[in-house]
């Protein structure tokens, strides 16, 4: 599917007739580099010091400021830009903005040339400009496949792929466990490995959250159709260098627990916190709740508490997306409504300052501007700290092939701003080249340690309708890589 024209312009790497529009030299520089009004005049002006300062001293300076500024900065004169472009700038600045893990991540997937051409200003701007995606799918050299599955979960732990649950063709629940090694990610032929974990007990609908080595599921649906409340342990085990296995141990979390649910939303709140939202109780009742487990002593220990008196609040729902972006805070977006309605709401949630809050981000403009309304999708935090949202389905289950950003500098400023107006270009939706996934809601994703790199395997496809598939769903075993198109 041909994308919208994207007639917006980016914010995060603007151009300089704007910059200069928007932030003056004189506002970008701190003020004891150039004359008060009150010393000023003719007859005892001398050069600023600035022009004498070293590279290096400038260098310090420039990395204080927004990007804006330093690209208005640049513009000044020859010296000037060079030094604002030079990577001793761009570098720092990459990983203040991304993340110095992912930066390295990315750094470590790159060839000897790839390394020795690289240019940190480029690299940041195709980044912030980022309009393309390119798909291609994976096989296994082994034979060995996964079977097609939804509802499951897919996680990235130290250049693997580790597989767990769904749902299957003839209503059954799995339990098993798969992993892949991926490697840098140059690979189109990888090789699932079935290992044999044992536990947790068949499951769909459940979700699984990666913290350092460790492996967090809550939850989920049965075969027999009973909501859980389990809180799981996977410890990933390296054995050699081509073999991986997961030990799971059901975690002691005392008495009080989350109601049991499954289709709820999940992700981390740091390095030893698990948070999760919503999602389908007993009778087919929706939650708005909020949970946040906290984990202690190695993992061996942790304890679940709900949140309290946060104000405003997202509507109960199943089937969204809860993305940690850093910090105190995630993004909650779409779902399934209590009235069966599909959603497209953006909620920022902070669990820091005074106090937990959720605020909704209320978006104007075109619908052609906004991903529709869809439940069944996947919400993961790529390269440029950007929200990649991908598939899923309307009230009606017609899937979705669409890939859409949500711009996380965007909300930062937003909310660093404490401005009421929320900016209107948040989102911007990708052209895909390749082989695409096409339309599917459910499925598993994951993305490298880079960002660079996202991994989609399973979900619900279209299917030709027969009596035994109802609205001609299929499930689908699939796996596919999707790769930031970046002119490296």
């Amino acid at each position: 599917m041909k994308p919208p024209a994207e007639t917006e312009h980016l914010s995060a790497f603007p151009s300089p007739t704007k910059v200069l529009k928007k932030a003056p030299l004189m506002a970008s520089i701190p003020p004891p580099l150039y004359p008060s009004s009150s010393s000023y005049s003719p007859s005892n002006y001398s050069p600023s010091s600035i022009t004498q300062m070293g590279s290096d001293h400038i260098i310090s300076i420039l990395l204080l400021l927004p990007v804006e500024s330093i690209l208005s900065f640049s513009m000044t004169c020859r010296r000037f830009r060079s030094v604002a472009s030079s990577d001793s700038v761009w570098e720092p600045i990459c990983r203040r903005e991304w993340g110095s893990g992912g930066v390295d991540a990315l750094v470590a997937s790159l060839s000897q040339q790839e390394r020795q051409r690289l240019s940190w200003k480029q690299l940041y701007a195709q980044v912030s400009r980022l309009s393309s995606l390119s798909c291609r799918r994976l096989s296994s050299k082994s034979g060995a496949f996964p079977n097609p599955r939804a509802s499951h979960s897919l996680n990235f732990i130290s250049d693997w792929l580790v597989l767990f649950g769904g749902g299957c063709e003839g209503g059954r629940h799995l339990d098993d466990t798969w992993v892949a090694y991926i490697g840098n990610g140059h690979n189109r032929v990888i090789c699932w490995q079935h290992v044999n974990s044992g536990v947790p007990s068949g499951r769909f609908g459940h979700t699984c959250t990666l913290l350092s080595k460790f492996l967090v599921l809550f939850g989920g649906i049965n075969d027999n159709g009973e909501r859980l409340n389990d809180t799981w342990i996977g410890e990933v085990l390296y054995e050699g260098q081509i073999d991986l296995r997961i030990a799971w141990r059901l975690l002691d979390v005392g008495a009080l627990v989350p109601p049991p649910r499954g289709a709820h939303a999940a992700c981390c709140a740091g390095d030893q916190r698990v948070m999760i939202h919503g999602g389908i109780g007993l009778y087919g009742l929706r939650f708005d709740d909020t949970w946040i487990l906290d984990l202690s002593d190695d993992f061996k220990s942790g304890r679940w508490h709900q949140v309290m008196n946060a104000q405003s609040s997202p509507s109960p729902r199943s089937g969204h997306s809860l993305t940690w972006i850093g910090g105190t805070y995630m993004v909650l977006f779409g779902g399934r409504g209590s009235g069966y309605e599909v959603l497209n709401d953006v909620w920022l949630f902070d669990i820091g300052g005074n106090g937990p809050e959720w605020k909704e981000l209320k978006l104007s403009g075109l619908p052609s501007e906004m991903p529709l309304p869809r439940v069944g999708h996947s919400a993961t935090l790529i390269l440029g700290n950007k929200i990649l949202i991908y598939g899923g389905e309307d009230s009606e289950r017609h899937r979705k092939d669409d890939f859409w950003v949500l711009d996380i500098g965007a909300l930062r400023r937003f909310q660093t701003a404490g401005s009421k107006k929320t900016p209107r270009k948040l989102w911007k939706r990708l052209s895909i080249e390749g082989h695409s996934p096409q339309y599917r809601s459910f499925h598993g994703v994951c993305t490298d340690r880079s960002g660079h790199y996202v991994y989609v395997f399973g979900g619900m496809v279209d299917g030709v309708a027969h009596p035994a598939e109802a609205y001609g769903l299929r499930f689908n075993g699939e796996l596919y890589q999707v790769e930031l198109v970046l002119q490296l």
